[in-house]
Protein backbone atom coordinates (compact mmCIF):
# COMPACT_ATOMS: atom_id res chain seq x y z
CA UNK A 1 0.00 0.00 0.00
CA UNK A 2 1.44 3.47 -0.92
CA UNK A 3 0.63 5.79 1.29
CA UNK A 4 -2.41 8.65 -0.11
CA UNK A 5 -3.27 10.34 2.17
CA UNK A 6 -1.26 13.73 3.33
CA UNK A 7 -0.47 15.11 6.35
CA UNK A 8 -3.32 17.61 6.32
CA UNK A 9 -5.85 15.52 5.48
CA UNK A 10 -4.41 13.11 7.92
CA UNK A 11 -5.08 15.84 10.67
CA UNK A 12 -8.39 16.76 9.28
CA UNK A 13 -9.36 12.94 9.31
CA UNK A 14 -8.16 12.21 12.92
CA UNK A 15 -9.84 14.81 14.65
CA UNK A 16 -13.18 14.66 12.88
CA UNK A 17 -12.90 10.60 13.93
CA UNK A 18 -12.41 11.32 17.58
CA UNK A 19 -15.01 14.03 17.82
CA UNK A 20 -17.59 11.32 16.08
CA UNK A 21 -16.60 8.78 18.03
CA UNK A 22 -16.97 11.30 21.17
CA UNK A 23 -20.46 12.26 19.77
CA UNK A 24 -21.43 8.31 19.22
CA UNK A 25 -21.65 7.61 22.20
CA UNK A 26 -22.93 11.33 24.47
CA UNK A 27 -24.96 12.93 21.86
CA UNK A 28 -27.78 9.89 22.26
CA UNK A 29 -28.79 9.60 18.44
CA UNK A 30 -30.26 6.12 19.14
CA UNK A 31 -29.08 2.80 18.13
CA UNK A 32 -28.59 3.57 14.70
CA UNK A 33 -27.00 6.63 14.86
CA UNK A 34 -24.36 5.57 17.19
CA UNK A 35 -23.62 2.70 15.39
CA UNK A 36 -22.99 4.42 11.85
CA UNK A 37 -21.44 7.68 14.07
CA UNK A 38 -18.37 5.12 15.44
CA UNK A 39 -18.49 2.86 12.16
CA UNK A 40 -17.27 6.14 10.14
CA UNK A 41 -15.22 7.81 13.09
CA UNK A 42 -13.33 4.21 13.50
CA UNK A 43 -12.74 4.39 9.22
CA UNK A 44 -11.64 7.48 9.51
CA UNK A 45 -8.91 7.12 12.57
CA UNK A 46 -7.74 3.85 10.59
CA UNK A 47 -7.39 5.63 7.64
CA UNK A 48 -5.77 8.29 9.39
CA UNK A 49 -3.15 6.15 10.95
CA UNK A 50 -2.49 3.94 7.90
CA UNK A 51 -2.27 6.61 6.04
CA UNK A 52 -3.85 5.12 2.98
CA UNK A 53 -7.86 5.35 1.51
CA UNK A 54 -9.25 2.47 -0.10
CA UNK A 55 -11.62 5.23 -1.75
CA UNK A 56 -9.18 7.60 -2.67
CA UNK A 57 -7.19 4.53 -4.67
CA UNK A 58 -10.51 3.48 -6.43
CA UNK A 59 -10.74 7.75 -7.17
CA UNK A 60 -7.43 8.26 -8.64
CA UNK A 61 -6.90 10.72 -5.87
CA UNK A 62 -4.09 11.26 -3.68
CA UNK A 63 -3.08 14.20 -1.49
CA UNK A 64 0.20 12.75 -0.59
CA UNK A 65 3.32 14.92 -1.42
CA UNK A 66 6.00 12.83 -0.67
CA UNK A 67 5.99 9.56 -3.27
Amino acid sequence: MQANVGNIDRIARAALGVILLIAAFTAGWGTTGTVIAAVVGLVLLGTSAMRFCPAYRLLGMNTCQVK
